[in-house]
């Protein structure tokens, strides 16, 4: 008998891996497995028949429909945009259901937390891949190193979903392997971190352009660009002492050039909508964007010759192509989205890459060290994606290890930086899953 239902809200790219393991874990678990999404064939597809499964279509902005769900559940999993979760957990809250998310904590969310405390619930947020393995990764690290005594005095850390090395077969070097939307309108809002001991700003539009340079060890060379709030980290992660804090994302060598043409022609822009966007070529939509000057000369403008590597992967792109639009309207950005989504599309046979980062220096006992951690695994197929693993895995050990009590006592809103929450889930992720990050300490001279 089925004693615990677990509600799994959103039935997207990045779930496959959360359901499949919910589903083959739920005779263990004495649970049936409800995926409920807008798109009732999508959330079929996801269970595909498994006896221990149920498709349920959900208009998340039906406040009764969303209530009935939710009571109806032992413990939610909200797979939905950030800017969505609040009505979640609001209801959470009151119908007293815990929640697990991967999105980043929302002063929304925060709000919450004592509320949550009162109730003696668990709402887990940050608990997917970046924000979400960076996290417990690096916490162990960190809280390692504390009770060593050590002094953390920098840290670095950076994530990227990337094509497998032999997938990749575009001047780009990217595909989309999770939400195009999100990787379109990346580094919108303002940068900020900690770099020798001074708080950095970095707004949008400087932002590609200032991206630095990556070498990791049998990896590869790779862009990366500080992403949102840095500084937020701080406390949380103990890093109170350290004078350069930065977390960020990364590409393959060359992406964050290429991309800044991007951002400085304008079609990256979210906040208008071009109408009637179906009646233009792209030449015609890439050209509205430019005056007395050619694309190629923008793009010497912007500092790169015509025979340079950004000239080649702007070309690659077609922008100048005669082809019509699909758009009807749409944002800048949503119309660069609708023609990237055709030539970064993951191929049949293509494989995707998650590649992570961490980079300490600290001192201890009168010497300085560096500490370099990494972590790369290539997607197993289509479905199963990297990308959807190292998202949906944590997420999946969690939900089970909290219906199974074993997170103790503790409640309120976290994100798992605390060793109750990391250490099982990342122990099942190496054991079981063999996501093991590769570490290596040297002293610095």
């Amino acid at each position: 008998m089925n004693t615990n239902n677990i509600l799994i809200i959103g039935a997207g790219r990045s779930s496959s891996v959360l359901i499949s393991y919910m589903l083959n874990h739920a005779k263990e678990l004495h649970a049936s497995v409800t995926v409920a999404d807008a798109d009732l064939e999508l959330a079929q597809q996801k269970i595909n028949k498994h006896a221990a499964g149920k498709a349920l279509q959900l208009d998340i902005t039906n406040a009764t429909a969303l209530a009935k769900a939710i009571k109806n559940s032992t413990i939610v999993v909200s797979m939905l945009p950030a800017h969505l979760h609040t009505s979640v957990a609001i209801n959470c809250l009151q119908l007293k259901k815990n929640l697990i998310t991967a999105s980043y904590i929302s002063p929304e969310m925060k709000a919450l937390n004592d509320d949550v405390k009162k109730a003696g619930l668990l709402f887990i947020n940050e608990c997917g891949l970046d924000p979400g393995i960076d996290h417990m990764s690096a916490m162990k690290i960190i809280d390692h190193l504390h009770a060593q005594k050590a002094t953390i005095t920098s840290f670095k850390s950076y994530c990227g979903g990337l094509v497998a090395p032999q997938c990749n077969d575009n001047p780009w070097g990217y595909k989309f392997s999770w939400n195009p939307r999100n990787v379109i309108l990346a580094g919108q809002a303002t940068a900020k971190y900690l770099l020798n001991g001074k708080v950095k700003y970095i707004n949008y539009t400087n932002l590609f352009a200032e991206a630095e340079q990556l070498n990791i060890k049998k990896l590869g060379n790779f862009d990366v660009y500080a992403n949102r709030d840095s500084l937020s980290y701080i406390v949380p992660y103990g890093l109170t002492k350290a004078q350069t804090v930065v977390r960020g994302t990364m590409r393959e060598k060359n992406y964050c050039k290429a991309w800044n043409v991007l951002v400085q022609l304008g079609l990256t822009d979210d906040s208008f909508v071009i109408e009637e966007a179906n009646k233009m070529r792209v030449v015609d939509f890439t050209q509205s964007f430019l005056r007395d000057i050619t694309l190629a000369n923008f793009i010497k403008k912007c500092g790169h010759n015509s025979t340079s590597q950004v000239s080649k992967m702007i070309a690659w792109l077609d922008l100048e192509s005669t082809a019509k639009l699909k758009t009807t309207k749409g944002t800048p950005a949503q119309i660069l989205q609708s023609l990237l989504e055709v030539k970064w599309k993951l191929n049949k046979t293509d494989l995707d890459r998650i590649v992570m980062h961490h980079a300490f220096e600290y001192t201890l006992k009168g010497k300085k060290y560096n500490l370099q951690s990494s972590l790369a695994r290539i997607g197993t197929n289509q479905i199963h994606t990297a990308m959807a693993e190292t998202v949906g895995l944590p997420l999946a050990i969690a939900t089970k290890l909290c219906l199974q009590g074993k997170f103790g006592k503790t409640t309120g809103v976290h994100m798992p930086t605390i060793p109750v929450l990391y250490n099982p889930i990342l122990a099942e992720l190496n054991e079981v899953f063999g996501m093991e990050f590769t570490e290596t300490v040297s002293e610095i001279v």
